[in-house]
Protein backbone atom coordinates (compact mmCIF):
# COMPACT_ATOMS: atom_id res chain seq x y z
CA UNK A 1 0.00 0.00 0.00
CA UNK A 2 2.97 2.33 0.64
CA UNK A 3 3.78 2.24 -3.05
CA UNK A 4 0.42 3.81 -3.84
CA UNK A 5 0.35 6.58 -1.25
CA UNK A 6 1.21 9.32 -3.71
CA UNK A 7 -1.31 7.94 -6.16
CA UNK A 8 -3.96 7.73 -3.44
CA UNK A 9 -3.56 11.42 -2.63
CA UNK A 10 -3.66 12.34 -6.31
CA UNK A 11 -6.83 10.29 -6.69
CA UNK A 12 -8.32 11.83 -3.55
CA UNK A 13 -7.75 15.29 -5.04
CA UNK A 14 -9.45 14.15 -8.23
CA UNK A 15 -12.48 12.65 -6.43
CA UNK A 16 -12.96 15.58 -4.07
CA UNK A 17 -12.70 17.97 -7.03
CA UNK A 18 -15.46 16.01 -8.80
CA UNK A 19 -17.56 15.94 -5.63
CA UNK A 20 -17.15 19.70 -5.22
CA UNK A 21 -18.43 20.30 -8.74
CA UNK A 22 -21.65 18.58 -7.67
CA UNK A 23 -21.72 20.03 -4.17
CA UNK A 24 -19.67 23.26 -4.03
CA UNK A 25 -20.74 24.22 -0.49
CA UNK A 26 -19.41 21.19 1.35
CA UNK A 27 -16.79 22.34 3.89
CA UNK A 28 -15.69 18.77 4.65
CA UNK A 29 -14.80 18.11 0.98
CA UNK A 30 -12.68 21.27 0.86
CA UNK A 31 -11.01 20.35 4.13
CA UNK A 32 -10.28 16.79 2.99
CA UNK A 33 -8.93 17.97 -0.35
CA UNK A 34 -6.79 20.43 1.62
CA UNK A 35 -5.29 17.49 3.53
CA UNK A 36 -4.55 15.64 0.27
CA UNK A 37 -2.84 18.80 -1.05
CA UNK A 38 -0.79 19.02 2.17
CA UNK A 39 0.33 15.42 1.73
CA UNK A 40 1.43 16.09 -1.84
CA UNK A 41 3.15 19.31 -0.72
CA UNK A 42 0.91 21.66 -2.72
CA UNK A 43 0.76 24.08 0.19
CA UNK A 44 -0.73 27.00 -1.74
CA UNK A 45 -3.71 24.87 -2.78
CA UNK A 46 -4.04 23.37 0.69
CA UNK A 47 -4.26 26.89 2.09
CA UNK A 48 -6.88 27.97 -0.44
CA UNK A 49 -9.05 24.92 0.29
CA UNK A 50 -8.84 25.24 4.08
CA UNK A 51 -9.78 28.92 3.76
CA UNK A 52 -12.73 27.98 1.56
CA UNK A 53 -13.90 25.37 4.08
CA UNK A 54 -13.88 28.04 6.80
CA UNK A 55 -15.76 30.54 4.62
CA UNK A 56 -18.50 27.91 4.28
CA UNK A 57 -18.46 26.89 7.94
CA UNK A 58 -16.53 29.04 10.38
CA UNK A 59 -17.06 26.51 13.19
CA UNK A 60 -15.31 23.69 11.33
CA UNK A 61 -12.33 22.98 13.59
CA UNK A 62 -10.35 20.80 11.17
CA UNK A 63 -10.40 23.69 8.73
CA UNK A 64 -8.42 25.82 11.21
CA UNK A 65 -5.92 23.02 11.79
CA UNK A 66 -5.36 22.55 8.09
CA UNK A 67 -5.10 26.24 7.35
CA UNK A 68 -2.57 26.57 10.17
CA UNK A 69 -0.53 23.64 8.84
CA UNK A 70 -0.54 25.10 5.31
CA UNK A 71 0.59 28.48 6.62
CA UNK A 72 3.34 26.85 8.68
CA UNK A 73 4.61 25.00 5.61
CA UNK A 74 4.64 28.30 3.69
CA UNK A 75 6.54 30.01 6.49
CA UNK A 76 3.58 32.23 7.43
CA UNK A 77 3.85 31.69 11.16
CA UNK A 78 1.76 34.63 12.38
CA UNK A 79 -1.22 33.55 10.29
CA UNK A 80 -0.83 29.99 11.57
CA UNK A 81 -0.71 31.21 15.17
CA UNK A 82 -4.06 32.94 14.77
CA UNK A 83 -5.72 29.70 13.69
CA UNK A 84 -4.12 27.64 16.46
CA UNK A 85 -5.36 30.28 18.89
CA UNK A 86 -8.92 29.81 17.61
CA UNK A 87 -8.70 26.04 18.09
CA UNK A 88 -7.37 26.44 21.65
CA UNK A 89 -10.24 28.81 22.50
CA UNK A 90 -12.85 26.41 21.19
CA UNK A 91 -11.15 23.34 22.66
CA UNK A 92 -9.36 24.43 25.84
CA UNK A 93 -8.74 20.81 26.90
CA UNK A 94 -7.22 19.69 23.59
CA UNK A 95 -3.57 18.92 24.47
CA UNK A 96 -2.49 18.56 20.87
CA UNK A 97 -3.92 21.96 19.95
CA UNK A 98 -2.27 23.64 22.94
CA UNK A 99 1.09 22.09 22.08
CA UNK A 100 0.86 23.30 18.49
CA UNK A 101 -0.17 26.75 19.65
CA UNK A 102 2.80 26.97 22.04
CA UNK A 103 5.25 25.67 19.46
CA UNK A 104 4.03 28.12 16.83
CA UNK A 105 4.09 30.97 19.35
CA UNK A 106 7.73 30.13 20.10
CA UNK A 107 8.63 30.42 16.40
CA UNK A 108 6.79 33.75 15.99
CA UNK A 109 8.70 35.18 18.99
CA UNK A 110 11.99 33.82 17.76
CA UNK A 111 11.41 35.36 14.30
CA UNK A 112 10.58 38.74 15.85
CA UNK A 113 13.76 38.53 17.94
CA UNK A 114 15.86 37.65 14.87
CA UNK A 115 14.37 40.59 12.96
CA UNK A 116 15.12 42.96 15.81
CA UNK A 117 18.76 41.86 15.95
CA UNK A 118 19.12 41.94 12.17
CA UNK A 119 17.93 45.53 11.91
CA UNK A 120 20.35 46.61 14.67
CA UNK A 121 23.42 45.83 12.69
CA UNK A 122 24.33 45.70 9.04
CA UNK A 123 24.25 42.02 8.26
CA UNK A 124 27.76 40.71 8.71
CA UNK A 125 28.85 37.44 7.20
CA UNK A 126 29.56 34.53 9.52
CA UNK A 127 32.84 34.17 7.60
CA UNK A 128 34.10 37.40 9.20
CA UNK A 129 33.70 35.98 12.68
CA UNK A 130 35.37 32.63 11.94
CA UNK A 131 39.04 31.97 12.47
CA UNK A 132 39.33 28.71 10.59
CA UNK A 133 43.12 28.75 10.53
CA UNK A 134 43.32 28.54 14.30
CA UNK A 135 40.84 25.67 14.61
CA UNK A 136 42.85 22.66 15.64
CA UNK A 137 42.16 19.12 14.56
CA UNK A 138 42.58 16.88 17.59
CA UNK A 139 45.06 14.01 17.49
CA UNK A 140 42.34 11.44 18.06
CA UNK A 141 40.40 12.52 14.93
CA UNK A 142 40.94 9.78 12.36
CA UNK A 143 38.70 11.09 9.61
CA UNK A 144 39.44 12.77 6.29
CA UNK A 145 41.17 16.17 6.12
CA UNK A 146 41.60 18.59 3.24
CA UNK A 147 45.08 18.49 1.69
CA UNK A 148 46.77 21.89 2.07
CA UNK A 149 43.29 23.30 2.55
CA UNK A 150 42.10 21.85 -0.77
CA UNK A 151 39.50 19.23 -1.69
CA UNK A 152 41.03 16.32 -3.65
CA UNK A 153 39.48 13.18 -5.12
CA UNK A 154 41.19 11.15 -2.37
CA UNK A 155 39.57 13.39 0.25
CA UNK A 156 36.14 13.04 -1.40
CA UNK A 157 36.34 9.23 -1.45
CA UNK A 158 37.44 9.13 2.19
CA UNK A 159 34.73 11.59 3.23
CA UNK A 160 31.99 9.59 1.50
CA UNK A 161 33.12 6.41 3.25
CA UNK A 162 33.42 8.25 6.57
CA UNK A 163 29.85 9.54 6.21
CA UNK A 164 28.65 6.12 5.11
CA UNK A 165 29.95 4.79 8.45
CA UNK A 166 27.84 7.50 10.14
CA UNK A 167 30.86 9.44 11.35
CA UNK A 168 31.15 13.20 11.56
CA UNK A 169 33.53 15.31 9.49
CA UNK A 170 35.73 17.55 11.62
CA UNK A 171 34.13 20.99 11.93
CA UNK A 172 37.27 22.67 10.56
CA UNK A 173 36.94 20.69 7.31
CA UNK A 174 33.21 21.45 7.08
CA UNK A 175 33.89 25.18 7.52
CA UNK A 176 36.71 25.09 4.94
CA UNK A 177 34.33 23.54 2.39
CA UNK A 178 31.57 26.07 3.15
CA UNK A 179 33.78 29.15 2.95
CA UNK A 180 35.36 28.01 -0.30
CA UNK A 181 32.09 27.00 -1.94
CA UNK A 182 30.52 30.33 -1.00
CA UNK A 183 33.35 32.03 -2.86
CA UNK A 184 32.86 29.82 -5.95
CA UNK A 185 29.04 30.18 -6.03
CA UNK A 186 29.01 33.95 -5.46
CA UNK A 187 30.97 34.46 -8.69
CA UNK A 188 28.36 32.60 -10.77
CA UNK A 189 25.48 34.24 -12.65
CA UNK A 190 21.85 33.52 -11.65
CA UNK A 191 21.45 31.71 -14.99
CA UNK A 192 24.40 29.42 -15.70
CA UNK A 193 25.00 28.58 -19.37
CA UNK A 194 26.98 25.57 -20.55
CA UNK A 195 27.79 23.92 -23.85
CA UNK A 196 27.94 20.16 -24.30
CA UNK A 197 30.08 19.05 -27.22
CA UNK A 198 28.84 16.44 -29.68
CA UNK A 199 30.20 13.45 -27.72
CA UNK A 200 29.67 14.78 -24.19
CA UNK A 201 26.83 13.88 -21.86
CA UNK A 202 25.58 15.33 -18.59
CA UNK A 203 23.57 13.60 -15.85
CA UNK A 204 20.69 15.61 -14.38
CA UNK A 205 19.40 14.58 -10.94
CA UNK A 206 16.32 15.90 -9.15
CA UNK A 207 15.57 16.25 -5.42
CA UNK A 208 17.84 14.23 -3.10
CA UNK A 209 16.36 15.49 0.23
CA UNK A 210 18.95 14.24 2.68
CA UNK A 211 18.80 10.64 1.38
CA UNK A 212 22.56 10.16 1.51
CA UNK A 213 22.62 6.41 0.89
CA UNK A 214 20.53 6.88 -2.26
CA UNK A 215 22.97 9.58 -3.41
CA UNK A 216 25.85 7.10 -3.00
CA UNK A 217 23.80 4.64 -5.03
CA UNK A 218 23.47 7.17 -7.89
CA UNK A 219 27.28 7.48 -7.98
CA UNK A 220 27.55 3.68 -7.83
CA UNK A 221 25.19 3.26 -10.80
CA UNK A 222 26.32 6.20 -12.89
CA UNK A 223 29.95 6.69 -11.88
CA UNK A 224 31.56 9.31 -9.65
CA UNK A 225 31.49 12.90 -10.89
CA UNK A 226 34.58 13.81 -12.91
CA UNK A 227 35.62 16.14 -15.70
CA UNK A 228 34.30 13.61 -18.21
CA UNK A 229 31.22 12.64 -16.14
CA UNK A 230 29.51 15.95 -15.34
CA UNK A 231 26.42 16.21 -13.09
CA UNK A 232 23.72 18.77 -12.47
CA UNK A 233 21.79 18.46 -9.17
CA UNK A 234 18.54 20.37 -9.43
CA UNK A 235 17.88 21.63 -5.87
CA UNK A 236 16.32 20.30 -2.67
CA UNK A 237 19.48 18.63 -1.41
CA UNK A 238 18.42 18.97 2.23
CA UNK A 239 15.42 18.63 4.60
CA UNK A 240 13.15 15.66 5.36
CA UNK A 241 15.84 13.01 4.99
CA UNK A 242 18.00 12.90 8.13
CA UNK A 243 21.37 12.72 6.35
CA UNK A 244 21.10 16.17 4.79
CA UNK A 245 24.49 17.35 6.07
CA UNK A 246 26.20 14.36 4.51
CA UNK A 247 24.42 15.01 1.19
CA UNK A 248 25.19 18.72 1.03
CA UNK A 249 28.84 18.46 2.12
CA UNK A 250 29.39 15.76 -0.50
CA UNK A 251 27.77 17.88 -3.24
CA UNK A 252 29.67 21.01 -2.15
CA UNK A 253 32.91 18.98 -2.11
CA UNK A 254 32.40 17.90 -5.71
CA UNK A 255 31.56 21.48 -6.69
CA UNK A 256 34.98 22.53 -5.35
CA UNK A 257 36.74 19.60 -7.00
CA UNK A 258 35.15 20.08 -10.46
CA UNK A 259 33.81 23.66 -10.53
CA UNK A 260 33.27 23.58 -14.32
CA UNK A 261 31.79 20.08 -14.52
CA UNK A 262 29.58 19.77 -11.44
CA UNK A 263 26.54 22.00 -11.12
CA UNK A 264 24.10 22.81 -8.33
CA UNK A 265 20.86 24.80 -8.56
CA UNK A 266 18.84 26.15 -5.65
CA UNK A 267 15.60 24.47 -4.62
CA UNK A 268 12.78 25.79 -2.45
CA UNK A 269 14.32 23.81 0.45
CA UNK A 270 17.56 25.78 0.29
CA UNK A 271 15.76 28.51 2.26
CA UNK A 272 15.55 29.46 5.96
CA UNK A 273 11.80 28.87 6.42
CA UNK A 274 11.90 25.37 4.98
CA UNK A 275 15.09 24.47 6.87
CA UNK A 276 13.48 25.57 10.11
CA UNK A 277 10.42 23.38 9.58
CA UNK A 278 11.72 20.32 7.74
CA UNK A 279 14.88 19.39 9.58
CA UNK A 280 18.06 20.84 8.10
CA UNK A 281 18.48 23.60 10.69
CA UNK A 282 17.85 21.10 13.51
CA UNK A 283 20.29 18.65 11.97
CA UNK A 284 23.12 21.19 11.62
CA UNK A 285 22.55 22.37 15.21
CA UNK A 286 22.54 18.77 16.47
CA UNK A 287 25.69 17.75 14.57
CA UNK A 288 27.53 21.11 14.67
CA UNK A 289 26.34 24.59 15.74
CA UNK A 290 23.80 27.35 15.07
CA UNK A 291 26.64 29.42 13.65
CA UNK A 292 27.33 26.79 11.01
CA UNK A 293 23.66 26.81 10.01
CA UNK A 294 23.93 30.61 9.51
CA UNK A 295 26.81 30.01 7.14
CA UNK A 296 24.84 27.36 5.22
CA UNK A 297 22.04 29.90 4.91
CA UNK A 298 24.46 32.43 3.38
CA UNK A 299 25.86 29.85 0.97
CA UNK A 300 22.40 28.71 -0.16
CA UNK A 301 21.56 32.28 -1.16
CA UNK A 302 24.34 32.18 -3.76
CA UNK A 303 23.19 28.96 -5.47
CA UNK A 304 22.22 29.78 -9.08
CA UNK A 305 18.52 29.56 -10.00
CA UNK A 306 18.60 28.07 -13.50
CA UNK A 307 20.90 26.48 -16.06
CA UNK A 308 20.72 26.52 -19.83
CA UNK A 309 22.32 23.72 -21.85
CA UNK A 310 23.38 24.39 -25.46
CA UNK A 311 20.88 27.30 -25.58
CA UNK A 312 18.16 24.66 -26.00
CA UNK A 313 17.28 23.11 -22.62
CA UNK A 314 16.44 25.11 -19.51
CA UNK A 315 16.72 23.48 -16.08
CA UNK A 316 15.34 24.88 -12.81
CA UNK A 317 13.92 23.42 -9.63
CA UNK A 318 10.30 24.64 -9.65
CA UNK A 319 9.28 25.87 -13.06
CA UNK A 320 7.83 28.68 -15.12
CA UNK A 321 5.99 31.89 -14.39
CA UNK A 322 2.42 33.02 -13.99
CA UNK A 323 3.22 35.99 -16.26
CA UNK A 324 3.99 35.72 -19.96
CA UNK A 325 6.93 37.29 -21.72
CA UNK A 326 9.71 36.27 -19.32
CA UNK A 327 13.01 35.94 -21.18
CA UNK A 328 16.31 34.25 -20.35
CA UNK A 329 17.68 37.74 -19.95
CA UNK A 330 15.15 38.38 -17.18
CA UNK A 331 16.50 35.30 -15.39
CA UNK A 332 20.07 36.55 -15.74
CA UNK A 333 19.03 39.78 -14.02
CA UNK A 334 17.47 38.20 -10.90
CA UNK A 335 19.23 39.38 -7.75
CA UNK A 336 19.28 36.03 -5.98
CA UNK A 337 21.35 36.64 -2.83
CA UNK A 338 18.38 36.62 -0.43
CA UNK A 339 15.49 34.59 0.93
CA UNK A 340 12.82 34.23 -1.78
CA UNK A 341 9.92 36.70 -1.57
CA UNK A 342 6.26 35.54 -1.47
CA UNK A 343 5.91 35.73 -5.23
CA UNK A 344 7.70 36.80 -8.39
CA UNK A 345 10.21 35.29 -10.80
CA UNK A 346 12.78 34.10 -8.31
CA UNK A 347 10.06 32.34 -6.30
CA UNK A 348 8.57 30.72 -9.41
CA UNK A 349 11.94 29.21 -10.40
CA UNK A 350 12.04 27.57 -6.96
CA UNK A 351 8.39 26.77 -6.22
CA UNK A 352 6.25 26.54 -9.38
CA UNK A 353 4.35 23.32 -10.01
CA UNK A 354 3.08 21.83 -13.26
CA UNK A 355 -0.54 21.53 -14.21
CA UNK A 356 -2.30 19.91 -17.14
CA UNK A 357 -4.70 22.84 -17.37
CA UNK A 358 -4.48 25.73 -19.76
CA UNK A 359 -4.12 29.19 -18.17
CA UNK A 360 -2.11 28.77 -15.05
CA UNK A 361 -2.81 30.19 -11.66
CA UNK A 362 -0.05 31.48 -9.45
CA UNK A 363 2.47 28.76 -8.53
CA UNK A 364 1.20 26.46 -11.29
CA UNK A 365 1.99 26.58 -14.99
CA UNK A 366 0.17 24.69 -17.74
CA UNK A 367 1.12 23.50 -21.24
CA UNK A 368 0.16 26.84 -22.83
CA UNK A 369 2.67 28.69 -20.65
CA UNK A 370 5.40 26.17 -21.42
CA UNK A 371 4.69 26.40 -25.17
CA UNK A 372 4.85 30.22 -25.26
CA UNK A 373 7.93 30.43 -23.05
CA UNK A 374 9.89 27.93 -25.17
CA UNK A 375 8.88 29.63 -28.38
CA UNK A 376 9.83 33.10 -27.18
CA UNK A 377 13.22 31.91 -25.89
CA UNK A 378 13.93 29.49 -28.78
CA UNK A 379 14.25 26.53 -26.41
CA UNK A 380 13.34 22.85 -26.99
CA UNK A 381 12.11 21.82 -23.53
CA UNK A 382 12.48 22.43 -19.80
CA UNK A 383 13.62 20.08 -17.03
CA UNK A 384 12.40 20.64 -13.48
CA UNK A 385 12.05 18.68 -10.22
CA UNK A 386 10.17 19.62 -7.03
CA UNK A 387 7.41 16.98 -7.27
CA UNK A 388 7.48 13.29 -6.33
CA UNK A 389 6.76 11.07 -9.32
CA UNK A 390 5.93 7.37 -8.96
CA UNK A 391 8.35 6.43 -11.76
CA UNK A 392 11.04 8.93 -10.72
CA UNK A 393 10.28 11.09 -13.74
CA UNK A 394 7.37 12.33 -15.81
CA UNK A 395 7.08 13.81 -19.28
CA UNK A 396 4.19 16.26 -19.76
CA UNK A 397 3.13 19.25 -21.86
CA UNK A 398 3.55 17.28 -25.11
CA UNK A 399 7.12 16.31 -24.22
CA UNK A 400 8.12 19.91 -23.54
CA UNK A 401 8.20 19.67 -19.72
CA UNK A 402 10.16 16.97 -17.92
CA UNK A 403 10.13 16.38 -14.17
CA UNK A 404 12.94 14.38 -12.54
CA UNK A 405 12.97 13.33 -8.88
CA UNK A 406 15.92 11.44 -7.37
CA UNK A 407 14.79 10.55 -3.83
CA UNK A 408 13.39 7.01 -4.15
CA UNK A 409 10.84 5.85 -1.56
CA UNK A 410 10.69 9.49 -0.50
CA UNK A 411 10.48 9.93 3.30
CA UNK A 412 10.62 6.12 3.60
CA UNK A 413 6.96 5.93 2.67
CA UNK A 414 6.09 7.05 -0.85
CA UNK A 415 7.20 3.88 -2.64
CA UNK A 416 8.31 5.91 -5.68
CA UNK A 417 11.29 5.10 -7.87
CA UNK A 418 14.09 7.63 -8.28
CA UNK A 419 15.49 8.66 -11.66
CA UNK A 420 18.19 10.67 -13.38
CA UNK A 421 18.48 11.87 -16.96
CA UNK A 422 21.29 11.67 -19.48
CA UNK A 423 21.49 14.45 -22.06
CA UNK A 424 24.00 14.13 -24.90
CA UNK A 425 25.47 17.03 -26.84
CA UNK A 426 24.73 15.30 -30.15
CA UNK A 427 20.91 15.33 -29.92
CA UNK A 428 19.86 16.54 -26.41
CA UNK A 429 17.35 13.72 -26.29
CA UNK A 430 16.54 12.85 -22.66
CA UNK A 431 17.39 9.30 -21.66
CA UNK A 432 15.85 8.17 -18.36
CA UNK A 433 17.44 5.86 -15.81
CA UNK A 434 15.36 4.61 -12.89
CA UNK A 435 16.56 3.17 -9.59
CA UNK A 436 15.01 2.03 -6.33
CA UNK A 437 15.79 2.92 -2.72
CA UNK A 438 18.67 1.23 -0.89
CA UNK A 439 18.72 0.45 2.84
CA UNK A 440 19.95 3.15 5.22
CA UNK A 441 20.85 3.23 8.92
CA UNK A 442 17.93 3.27 11.30
CA UNK A 443 17.39 7.02 11.53
CA UNK A 444 13.89 8.03 10.52
CA UNK A 445 13.21 10.86 8.07
CA UNK A 446 12.28 14.18 9.72
CA UNK A 447 14.29 13.16 12.81
CA UNK A 448 15.46 16.77 13.16
CA UNK A 449 12.29 18.49 11.90
CA UNK A 450 10.30 21.00 13.89
CA UNK A 451 8.10 19.18 16.38
CA UNK A 452 5.00 20.67 14.71
CA UNK A 453 5.87 18.81 11.55
CA UNK A 454 6.61 15.61 13.45
CA UNK A 455 3.27 15.71 15.26
CA UNK A 456 1.56 15.10 11.98
CA UNK A 457 -1.49 16.95 10.77
CA UNK A 458 -5.11 16.88 11.82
Amino acid sequence: SQRNKKKDYDNAIKYYSEALEVNPTNAVYYSNRSLAYLRTECYGYALADATKALEIDKNYIKGYYRRATSNMALGKFKAALKDYETVVKVRPNDKDARMKYQECNKIVKQKAFERAIASDEIKKSVVDSLDIESMTIEDDYEGPQLEDGKVTLKFMKEMMDWFKAQKKLHRKCAYQILVQVKDVLSKLPSLVEITLKEKEKITICGDTHGQYYDLLNIFQLNGLPSETNPYLFNGDFVDRGSFSLEVILTLFGFKLLYPDNFFLLRGNHETDNMNQMYGFEGEVKAKYTAQMFQLFSEVFQWLPLAQCINSKVLVMHGGLFSEDGVTLDDLRKIDRNRQPPDSGRMTATLCSRTSDWINSVSCQFGPDVTERFLEQNKLDFIVRSHEVKAEGYEVTHSGKCITVFSAPNYCDQMGNKGAYIHLRGSDLKPEFHQFTAVPHPNVKPMAYANSLMQMGMM
